[in-house]
């Protein structure tokens, strides 16, 4: 059995949909069994073609990302404030354009309270929720190999690096432990948020050696550590019946290959490594029940998809299974990554089991 200290993941990870109103002050409130102050919040518009919205309380609410596109971070009116049960929406159409729908999601760190931390090579500055396993790490490049604290209390098994001032190589970088087929030697490889290509074997980017306990490694790439160059790091490790991180082998069957988390999966992102694939979202909000066709492609401005004929995958109380043979899902041999975030624990800390859709 998956027991957790996490019982209400609703305290660290929530999911909202809300309409645009297209004015300059749309608050959104979140309906989790927990209030949550968020403080990386992701909103992409499920009604038409727009960029993904992504900002973080370390910025600050007036900054974006696009996690489809290589844009530096700007300021814009898409957010205006992250507020203790959710978030608020100024006027940009990427987050509260009048009469289109939206999905945001959202995780806790630290309520935008950072620390300097040293231990790495490399000062960064940190908000950390130990409990969740996820922080925010802002730093300034150096251009040779180096190390940068993370502020966890286990190594980070995906981390997320973009460039916040233009180093001639402005992509999302990603590691994920998962990213070569569960094989130790994964910070060998990277691969792009921003685009449906395969990863790339380049040991430069992280140095060839996966993170610590306490610190990540970076090598000499401008796109991670160039010298001068500012970035950002979204860091998250696996917290068992809360968040799971992992790898697994399709089987191009509609009986597809039943993949463990040890919780009812909330959030799903899926990304194929030996070859291209879009990077697949789905989520409860969107498609509450089974089985789940619903989705959104993180590396496209495109509109949420509807599947059907049979959807993309079984939302269950300990996992989720693959129904369909798509190459960006579940190819014959085809090797996939993915992160989960969780509905409910498997078994909650009172020993009770959670139950299926």
């Amino acid at each position: 059995m998956a027991y957790t200290t996490i019982t209400d993941p609703s305290a660290q990870f929530q999911i909202a949909l809300y309409s645009g109103d297209g004015g300059g002050s749309n608050a959104i409130t979140n309906d989790g069994n927990s209030n949550l102050q968020p403080d990386f919040v992701w909103v992409k518009e499920r009604s038409s073609n727009s960029s993904h919205a992504l900002a973080n309380s370390t910025a600050g609410a007036g900054y974006i990302l696009s996690s489809n596109n290589s844009n530096l971070q700007s300021s814009a009116s898409a957010f205006s404030s992250f507020n203790s049960d959710g978030f608020t929406v100024g006027s940009d159409g990427k987050t509260n354009e009048v009469n289109q729908t939206y999905v945001g999601w959202q995780w806790k760190a630290n309520g935008g309270t950072t620390v300097s931390n040293t231990d790495g090579t490399i000062t960064s500055t940190v908000q950390a929720n130990t409990t969740a396993g996820f922080s925010v790490i802002t730093y300034t490049g150096t251009g040779s190999n180096g190390t940068i604290g993370h502020g966890l209390n286990s190594a980070p098994e995906y981390w997320v690096v973009k460039p916040l001032t233009n180093v001639s190589d402005n992509q999302w970088f990603v590691c994920h432990k998962g990213i070569n087929d569960g094989a130790s030697n994964y910070a060998d490889y990277f691969i792009h948020w921003d685009t449906d290509g395969a990863k790339q074997d380049n040991a430069l980017m992280w140095n060839d050696t996966v993170p610590t306990n306490s610190v990540i490694s970076l090598g000499s790439k401008p796109g991670t550590n160039n010298n001068g160059g500012s970035f950002v790091c979204f860091a998250w490790h696996s917290v068992e019946g809360y968040s799971k991180f992992g790898s697994y082998t399709g089987n191009g069957s509609a009986d597809g290959a039943f993949v463990y988390t040890g919780f009812k999966p909330a959030y799903i992102m899926v990304k194929r490594t030996d070859s291209t694939g879009a990077w697949n979202i789905q989520d409860l909000k969107r498609s509450p029940f089974n089985v789940q066709d619903n989705f959104i492609q993180a590396n496209d401005e495109d509109p949420e998809a509807v599947f059907g004929s049979g959807g993309l995958w079984d939302s269950l109380s300990n996992g989720f299974k693959l129904r369909q043979n798509l190459t960006t899902t579940n190819a014959l041999n085809g090797k996939f990554m993915y992160m989960a975030f969780a509905q409910n624990p498997f078994v909650a800390t009172n020993g009770v089991p959670t139950t299926a859709m």
